[in-house]
C-alpha cells in the first residue's frame, strides 16, 4: 500500500482516487439552504469580520451605550463609531432606543453574544 498523500496545489490533502459517493452528495444536497439564505448568512458573518465592530459589540456586551460613550471608550471619532453601528444595525446585530437627546445601542438579541461567545470558545481551543 502507497503512504504518499495527494496533494493540491495549495497544500491541501484530497483522495487518491476520484470516487463520487452519489448518497452523500444527494443527502447533502437534498439539506443545502437556497441559495438566497446562504448568501444573508455570508452577509452575517462578514459583519463579524471587522476589529472594530467586534470591539463594538463586546461593549454592548457590558452596557446599552450611546455613540458618545462608544467612541471615548474605543478612542475613536463618533463618526467612525457611526459608520460601524450602521453596518452593525444593517445585520440586525444592534439595534437604537431614543432616550431624550440620546441614541442608546444594545444588542440586538442574544443570538449576537452566543456567535461570539462561541467563535471565542473557538479560537481559545
Amino acid at each position: 500500500m502507497d503512504n504518499e498523500v495527494k496533494m493540491m496545489p495549495h497544500g491541501i490533502e484530497c483522495c487518491d482516487e476520484e470516487e463520487v459517493h452519489a448518497d452523500k452528495v444527494q443527502l447533502v444536497n437534498e439539506q443545502m439552504p437556497p441559495e438566497d439564505r446562504l448568501y444573508d448568512l455570508a452577509e452575517l458573518f462578514k459583519a463579524f469580520g471587522d476589529t472594530t465592530r467586534i470591539r463594538i459589540l463586546f461593549a454592548l456586551f457590558e452596557a446599552d451605550i450611546c455613540v458618545c460613550d462608544l467612541a471615548a471608550t474605543l478612542n475613536m471619532t463618533q463618526s467612525a463609531i457611526s459608520h460601524q453601528l450602521r453596518l452593525l444595525k444593517q445585520a440586525r446585530l444592534v439595534s437604537g432606543r431614543r432616550e431624550g437627546k440620546q441614541i442608546i445601542y444594545y444588542l440586538a438579541d442574544d443570538h449576537v453574544r452566543t456567535i461570539i461567545e462561541k467563535g471565542m470558545e473557538h479560537i481559545l481551543e
